[in-house]
């Protein structure tokens, strides 16, 4: 499977050091160019010397599904799951800061939020305590300061959130992103939430199965028996698909019946085309974070094409591009945050997450356009400096409002020692986080 040579390289040595490397350090390689394919190779030199390297399996298994192994990577995670549930990441300084718990699914890299990046550079350890889409929370957890749910909502999570949810109210005791409101941003659980709100708009988001789409392909139904009002052209893609495989827009009954050609059998949801083109006949896709109910830009794709995902927006061959971000991002808080100030507040108020992204547009008549909900969105610093030197101070505010949110949470939880990072101790009360009704603005705009 893997094959290529392993050149001497410096970075090789941190495949050498006993902690797993984590997403957030194995994706910036390979966004910079590295070829996974040597740290692979380490890795499975380290596990052939010691079968029960459980980090060494961890970081085999992202090296693999970024190298796009998924269902390998996925049985390598197995592995490692079946040896040790939890996983330690240390802080980047020396001094002790606070210690993060964070409940984790397994599953593929977007089943969970990757907290690497948020954390990057601070005095925060994190330990990752994966609990099985089948179990029950442990009885007792590894000591920490503040508790977070990282798991994303999908098919295959929703059950666990579920029963995480009764089980941590049932024990109580504060805890950033409560699973109950995880599961709300759901695609049709986000529209039913969102629906109506002013200065919003969401396309309303119906689930079908393959054979509602052969019968709309057919002929024998028409698209306002699951969307009300709504008419082709329609967007189409399989539920929990993520960075648009499988997404379609079809814009009559033969183009859908041409995607079904090659559609697996499954369920899918099925929504209206809302055509967001600005007046240049671009498309505009903005990424949102929401922190303890603050708005910050997280980044800006142009495209001439509807479907825009940042890295095919082109914008590392645009310096106009690039430009248009940067204003976009330096003047967030005076123009596009402040325009659609009651909209984000809307969604802050009505999802109640501490820390959440949102994935948007701006309609020519200037609603926010909402495509997607998802605490477990990247948010990153890994463009190069040397062509996106607007974006790591960015990212440094949301990383820094990330690390205060982490404080203001753990002051609530009673003062005890601090033990071993392994250390059992049993929950105590856990509240959602209390989140500010209205994002409030991180500078004060001019009058």
């Amino acid at each position: 499977m893997i094959t290529a040579e392993m050149p001497a390289s410096p970075w090789l040595d941190l495949v050498e050091r006993p902690e797993r490397l984590g997403l957030a350090r194995l994706m910036s390689l390979a966004f910079e160019g590295h070829d996974l394919v040597p740290i692979a190779r380490r890795l499975i030199e380290r596990v052939d010397r010691d079968a029960e390297d459980a980090d060494a399996l961890m970081s085999l298994s992202i090296a693999l599904q970024l190298r796009g192994l998924r269902e390998e990577g996925l049985a390598v995670q197995a592995d490692a799951l079946r040896l040790r549930r939890l996983y330690h990441r240390p802080a980047a300084t020396p001094a002790a800061g606070l210690r993060l718990l964070a409940l984790m699914a397994p599953g593929d890299l977007m089943t969970n939020a990757p907290l690497d990046f948020l954390l990057e550079g601070s005095d925060v350890s994190a330990s990752h305590l994966y609990i099985g889409l089948e179990e029950d929370l442990p009885d007792a957890l590894p000591d920490h300061d503040v508790l977070l749910v990282a798991i994303s909502e999908s098919d295959r999570t929703r059950a666990l959130l579920q029963r995480l949810d009764i089980d941590l109210v049932r024990r109580g005791r504060t805890v950033i992103n409560p699973p109950r409101r995880i599961v709300q941003t759901g695609r049709t659980e986000a529209f039913r939430r969102l629906q109506g709100l002013p200065g919003l708009r969401m396309p309303a988001t119906a689930r079908v199965d393959h054979a509602d789409l052969l019968s709309l392909a057919r002929g024998d139904a028409a698209p306002g028996r699951w969307l009300a009002g709504a008419d082709f052209p329609l967007i189409v893609r399989p539920v929990d698909s993520h960075a648009g495989q499988g997404l379609a827009k079809v814009s009559s009954p033969r183009a859908l019946a041409t995607y079904l050609e090659e559609a697996a059998q499954g369920e899918y949801f099925l929504s209206p085309f809302v055509d967001y083109a600005s007046a240049d006949g671009a498309y505009r896709k903005y990424r949102v974070v929401l922190v303890d109910g603050v708005a910050f830009p997280g980044h800006m794709g142009i495209s001439s094409h509807w479907m825009i995902h940042y890295l095919n927006a082109g914008m590392t061959d645009s310096e106009a591009k690039r430009l248009e971000e940067a204003a976009f991002m330096s003047d967030f808080d005076i123009r596009f945050g402040r325009r659609h100030a009651q909209a984000l507040g809307a969604i802050a108020d009505a999802f109640g997450l501490a820390y959440l992204v949102i994935d948007c547009a701006e309609m020519p008549s200037g609603e926010l356009l909402v495509f997607e909900l998802d605490p477990g969105a990247v948010v990153h610093a890994m463009d190069p400096v040397s062509m996106f030197p607007y974006k790591r101070p960015q990212m440094q505010r949301v990383f820094t409002a990330f690390r205060e949110l982490l404080q203001k949470a753990a002051r609530t939880v009673p003062d005890r020692p601090r033990a071993n990072i392994d250390g059992p101790i049993p929950l105590q009360e856990l509240r959602p986080w209390p989140m500010p009704r209205q994002p409030q603005p991180t500078t004060t705009p001019p009058p």
